[in-house]
């Protein structure tokens, strides 16, 4: 029995040893260890040996399953090992290969527009103020001389939070002028103010019922129509190029006398007529006019003394000229294909 054993010993360690993966030495150690294995049927054996003998072979059977324990989980170890390095060499990153392009965004078109419009008032010397989206309606319209019972207050026109028309999402950036007037207080103000505003519009190639706007406001003594016209122009010529034609039309602002109209000829027909200016050959780019005097009056500013103006421009408008945008609602589909053309 003891040469059986020793015999064990040998072979298990030489297969264990051959083995060449944790597949086959999980078999190796059912053969030798297990229930059916060798070293369990040279066991079986030891009841046919004498009283002397079966210590001795019970402690020579204890050592080879010692030696065969130990080897089966040294081997083990070397083979786990084994084959995360195998892995590691299969998965190696090889840093010579190109590798996948990253898309990089952009600015949006009308944020472009806008960064425009503000550096050529910065330089003019306006400050850039911001205001609330949801606005008071004292300030959207009782305070910019828009009193009760004007058909822009109507509830067909303008998006009313409360019940009793109180609070609204404003209209236009035109209650900027009044925040302005009351945070500065002592002019000369040159400021502008762009953001968000909303009305009830229908969608098409020139309207949204959400858009922006830039106000601009200008209070100073000696102000007249001749700096708004001159200002105006700038922008647009700064913009668009020296080519760029304009037009001025007269028109009604409760907060503005005398206002006008600013019009851009339209980029795409150049003035013959097409649908995106809607065969009138222009496009209307903004409102402006001088500040209404009751409009002072309302913020503590006298205008015996003082004067200004003021203007609000369509910035999707603005953007549609400078980028050659033929309809408006390009501008908030988010269509990849069009954005990435600018």
């Amino acid at each position: 029995m003891k040469e059986m054993l020793e015999q064990i010993r040998v072979r298990a360690l030489d297969a264990l040893d051959a083995a060449q993966d944790s597949n086959e030495l999980e078999a190796l150690r059912v053969q030798l260890l297990g229930k059916k294995g060798e070293l369990t049927a040279v066991l079986k054996q030891m009841g046919g040996l004498s009283a002397e003998e079966r210590p001795v072979m019970g402690q020579l059977a204890n050592n080879v399953r010692a030696d065969i324990e130990k080897k089966l989980e040294a081997r083990k170890v070397e083979l786990k090992a084994k084959a995360l390095e195998e892995k590691l060499k299969a998965e190696a990153i090889d840093i010579t290969i190109p590798g996948d392009p990253v898309s990089l965004g952009h600015k949006h078109p009308m944020n472009k527009a806008l960064d425009e419009a503000k550096e050529i008032f910065i330089g003019m010397g306006f400050q850039i103020l911001e205001g609330p989206e949801v606005e008071l309606a004292e300030y959207n319209f009782t305070k910019l001389n828009t009193e009760e019972g004007h058909p822009a207050r109507d509830r067909s026109d303008t998006f009313y939070i409360t019940d009793d028309d109180s609070v609204l999402l404003r209209t236009q950036t035109s209650p900027m002028q009044i925040r302005a007037m009351e945070a500065i207080k002592n002019p000369p103000i040159r400021v502008l103010a762009p953001g968000r505003v909303y009305r009830k519009d229908e969608v098409d190639a020139t309207h949204s019922p959400m858009f922006h706007q830039i106000e601009g406001l200008v209070i100073d003594k000696g102000i007249t129509m001749a700096d708004l016209k001159g200002t105006l122009v700038t922008l647009v010529k700064s913009l668009y190029g020296e080519d760029a034609v304009t037009r001025f039309r007269p028109h009604h602002f409760p907060f503005t006398e005398p206002s006008c109209e600013v019009d851009v000829q339209c980029f795409k027909c150049h003035g013959a007529g097409c649908p995106t200016c809607k065969g009138e050959g222009w496009i209307e780019l903004l409102g402006a006019g001088m500040v209404h005097p009751k409009v002072l009056e309302n913020c503590g500013i006298d205008p015996e003394v003082y004067s200004g103006f003021a203007f609000g421009i369509g910035l999707e408008r603005m953007a549609m000229r400078r980028f050659r945008i033929s309809d408006l609602r390009l501008i908030f589909e988010n269509d990849v294909r069009f954005l990435e053309q600018f």
